[in-house]
């Protein structure tokens, strides 16, 4: 039943519109078929909000999921939701604080790295900013990595206790 669940999930998403209420309301069916603290629910039903714009109406639905406890596959990405969503409504810092902590992974990839970044920036630390985004990238410059790496390590930062 959860598999066939995550199945139409998928196509949720797939199928994804700008449609506002033909989103939630097929969203809030889905959800409507699992528990009230069903933590893929409460994530998915987040998504949601956010994908349409709603960010404050996401931030506490992303925060209760992760409390509930989400898989290893939603988890991570709850995690970069949630940080892009209080970057989005001007919490910046506690977004850079949330995506310090992420490591790679196989599920997100570098991504935390990105919204780190972007976070850095809106958080009034550019070098810092540019730093996570070099470093990020130089794993994919066999001839150059080494030196962006250097590079990277002597912009300028500025020391923020928050992260």
């Amino acid at each position: 039943m959860v598999k066939d669940w995550d199945i139409r999930v998928e196509r949720f998403w797939a199928d994804a519109s700008d449609d506002d209420e033909a989103m939630l309301t097929a969203m809030k069916s889905l959800v409507g078929e699992r528990p009230s603290d069903d933590a893929a629910a409460v994530y998915e039903w987040a998504s949601v909000h956010d994908f349409l714009g709603r960010e404050s109406a996401a931030i506490p639905l992303y925060r209760q999921a992760l409390d509930l406890g989400l898989d290893d596959t939603r988890r991570p990405r709850a995690l970069i939701q949630l940080a892009s969503s209080l970057r989005n409504v001007g919490e910046a810092g506690e977004a850079a604080t949330i995506l310090g902590q992420m490591d790679v992974s196989e599920i997100v990839g570098d991504a935390p790295q990105a919204f780190l970044a972007l976070a850095l920036f809106d958080a009034g630390r550019p070098g810092d900013a540019l730093r996570v985004a070099l470093s990020a990238l130089a794993k994919t410059l066999p001839l150059y990595e080494g030196a962006v790496k250097h590079y990277a390590s002597e912009l300028p930062s500025v020391i923020e206790s928050a992260v």
